[in-house]
């Protein structure tokens, strides 16, 4: 073996382990580790592969309901969706590669959420992200911004995925380390879920997929510090994709699938073969024996650290039924990939990897997969922010409107999403630009009858998790459930995306704690579990932190597509209902920031009984009356949602000035109607022999429901206050992006 004399004091902290973790490492071995050996300990023990800061708060998270088939622990998370098929989703980031090489850091990102929702055995059938760039006015957002996206189209497109739905934001705080998220979702039947869960001594573990080379080494570790000043120099760590590959990976494995010849199967992900292999063989009680000269390599004098340590893209690790490996193999073969028996399941509880002969390492699995440091950091909550009073505008409604709707997290992504396939599989029903996306389940469309779907949506409000954690937690999950519900669907579940600065500083492990404990009660009140997910800490630069962004992905059941919504005005003179309670809050708002140019006050409120409420009104409404226009109100309040909805439908709308309000002498508080961001709200048009059957069932449910204004021709109209055509609000909606990125 080699000798451990080669591992000094300075060699341990470049690889990321404390003092009295190395101590730990010690103790753990009976003896000073090899490089190799302590190479596999600093990415098992890696923040982004252990969550040693976050995984004594994820405890906290509601993970079960009886439509759980799977919750966290597997590569992702899986839910019963009826008629034998279970939905497969997750969402992980690429946060720190994005920034270092976009496009490769982004398209991998992709890549890698792909794998770990086909491992599972579903075809993936929607890609979606949860995107936030630095400032526009930054040096580099704008190169950023064009390479990331590029990066996710350049893969999603040619693996043949749809990319279906996301979300993208601003702020100075994501300057120095923008944030990629990445969701897949998929489909497979129920009873044919497959794990990590090795098991039968003396099967054969197999490598199939791309050689390994030496990109991504240290990828892990890379993911587990915050920046600085030598970001550009950590290139090297970034991995590179071939989304061609991966598409044969794809069908590869789920041909495989179709035979009873997998015990178990793993995506080679964050750390490569070691996490890999680790995390089978503890999750199914066995030892590992690996012989690393049969591991495929695309470069020549590869050593055991470089093969352990890759992060080469397109790679899975299997465990075959004994006597299966030809039938195994042939598959592989015929989709042009390669394939390898490198190693075999023991009863010794270790992992004992061989090269020329040597045994080059050996290990024991659980304390290295199942015994990782577990720290409870130091926090403090963050202060209560004080109450603002916003100054009157120096403008009227409509310059305010204008304002909003050509800000950059207002402004129209349609420069983003058509650079996506958002169409390929021919099963997409509802694309980028609403509410959530809505897709078919594929062959569920008989007798003429349009099938049932998958709903889905990415959302979070940073500004308000900075505000007040708790309540931004809150909030992005009960904007998530808003999402669903718009559009026809029963939300079912939850993954989220953990987005966080250094947690070794008490105030942003404070902001951690906080957004648990909202998400924790949105979940729990709005029946939502949380069934996988990701943390990203250590998302600073030089000392200063992102926002807080705790990102939600959610994914509903539409089990009729003739009973859906969209945000598109259908008819005129349709009525506006507008659900919910409207109080004005201006806090934390875009209107306060963009308008006014603050960013202060406490978030709005979120009453989670009249979320849970409002929202299973709003669904039956859809399913049970055949309300099919609705939009729910977030950003930018109830005038940008009307907007939104008006430019949608090439429609206009003529809203009544609340009474009471003068619009000359009472501009402040004009504005907080037509802008405040109150939660719990959605606003519905119906033809008119409808709007007194809902208000009736609204009123039967308790649920606030008010007429508001009504469909016209192109123009967007409050009494007494503005008129502007809905063309004229289009071009600058439209028109900020586009013209931003060709500066």
């Amino acid at each position: 073996m080699t000798a451990a004399a080669e591992v000094t004091p300075e060699i341990v902290r470049e690889h990321g382990l404390t003092e009295a973790e190395y101590a730990r490492v010690l103790e753990i071995m009976g003896r000073a580790p090899n490089l190799l050996e302590l190479g596999i300990f600093s990415v098992m023990w890696s923040e982004h592969c252990s969550y040693k800061s976050s995984k004594r708060w994820l405890k906290e998270l509601p993970t079960k309901a009886p439509w759980v088939i799977h919750g966290p622990g597997e590569n992702a998370g899986v839910i019963d969706i009826g008629e034998g098929l279970a939905a497969i989703f997750k969402m992980e980031s690429h946060n720190h590669p994005s920034f270092i090489e976009p496009y490769q850091g982004a398209a991998t990102g992709v890549g890698g959420i792909l794998r770990d929702v086909f491992t599972m055995g579903a075809r993936p059938v929607a890609n979606l992200n949860a995107l936030r760039f630095g400032s526009p006015d930054h040096p580099k957002t704008r190169h950023l911004l064009r390479g990331v996206v590029a990066g996710i189209g350049g893969y999603g497109n040619c693996v043949g995925v749809p990319t279906v739905g996301g979300e993208v934001n601003f702020h100075d705080s994501y300057n120095g380390n923008i944030l990629v998220n990445a969701m897949t979702v998929g489909i497979a039947p129920a009873d044919r879920i497959f794990t990590a869960r090795a098991s039968g001594i003396g099967n054969a573990v197999v490598y199939v997929g791309s050689k390994t080379g030496r990109d991504g080494i240290h990828g892990a570790t890379m993911a587990s510090a915050e920046f600085s000043e030598d970001a550009e120099e950590k290139r090297p760590t970034v991995q590179v994709g071939d989304p061609f590959t991966e598409k044969l990976l794809i069908e590869a494995c789920l041909e495989l699938m179709a035979t009873d010849a997998i015990v178990a199967i793993q995506d080679m992900g964050a750390a490569g073969l070691t996490s890999s292999s680790f995390e089978m063989a503890s999750s199914g009680g066995v030892g590992i024996a690996l012989d690393l000269d049969r591991v495929p390599c695309r470069e020549t004098g590869m050593t055991p650290y470089e093969m352990m340590l890759s992060e080469s893209q397109e790679r899975m690790l299997m465990v075959l039924a004994q006597g299966r490996e030809a039938e195994a193999e042939a598959i592989f073969r015929k989709w042009e990939l390669d394939f390898a028996v490198i190693g075999h399941l023991t009863d010794t509880g270790r992992m004992v990897l061989r090269f020329h002969g040597d045994t080059v390492g050996d290990l024991p699995i659980d304390p290295l997969a199942k015994a990782s440091p577990e720290y409870d950091r130091p926090w403090v909550p963050t202060p209560p922010p004080a109450s603002v009073e916003p100054p009157e505008a120096p403008g009227g409604l409509e310059d305010a409107l204008r304002t909003l709707m050509g800000c950059p997290d207002i402004a129209s992504r349609r420069w983003i999403w058509e650079q996506y396939d958002h169409t390929v599989m021919a099963d997409t029903v509802q694309r980028p630009g609403g509410d959530a996306a809505v897709v078919r389940i594929h062959g569920s469309a008989t007798g003429g009858r349009p099938g049932r779907g998958l709903a889905m949506t990415t959302d979070c409000t940073p500004r308000y998790c900075r505000a007040h954690p708790e309540t931004g937690g809150a909030q992005a999950v009960a904007e998530a459930w808003r999402n669903l519900n718009a559009v026809g669907a029963l939300p079912r579940a939850v993954t989220d995306n953990m987005n966080f600065g250094n947690p070794e500083r008490p105030e942003v492990m404070g902001q951690f704690v906080g957004c648990i404990q909202g998400m924790k009660a949105a979940c729990l009140a709005l029946d939502f579990p949380v069934v996988s997910g990701n943390v990203s800490l250590y998302n600073e630069t030089d000392g200063r932190a992102i926002l807080p962004t705790p990102a939600i992905g959610a994914v509903g059941v539409i089990d009729d597509l003739a009973r859906t919504a969209s945000v598109a005005l259908k008819r005129d003179g349709d009525i506006l209902l507008l659900v919910g309670e409207s109080r004005g809050h201006l806090g934390q708002s875009l209107y306060l920031r963009e308008v006014l140019g603050q960013e202060a006050g406490p978030p709005p409120p979120v009453d989670l009984q009249a979320e849970r409420r409002n929202g299973d009104f709003v669904r039956r409404t859809i399913a049970e009356l055949g309300v099919d226009t609705c939009h729910d109100l977030s950003d930018g309040g109830l005038l940008v949602a009307v907007a939104e909805m008006a430019m949608a439908g090439g429609r206009g709308a003529a809203l009544d000035r609340p009474a009471g309000i003068d619009p000359g002498s009472d501009k402040a508080r004009l504005a907080a109607w037509a802008f405040g961001e109150d939660q719990a709200r959605y606003l519905l048009a119906v033809p008119t022999d409808l709007a007194e059957t809902v208000q009736q069932a609204a009123a039967a449910a308790e649920v606030p429901v008010t007429a508001i204004g009504r469909v016209t021709d192109a123009k967007l109209t409050v009494t007494d206050a503005f008129t502007i055509s809905v063309d004229a609000l289009a071009d600058v909606h439209e028109g900020w992006l586009p013209g931003y990125m060709a500066r």
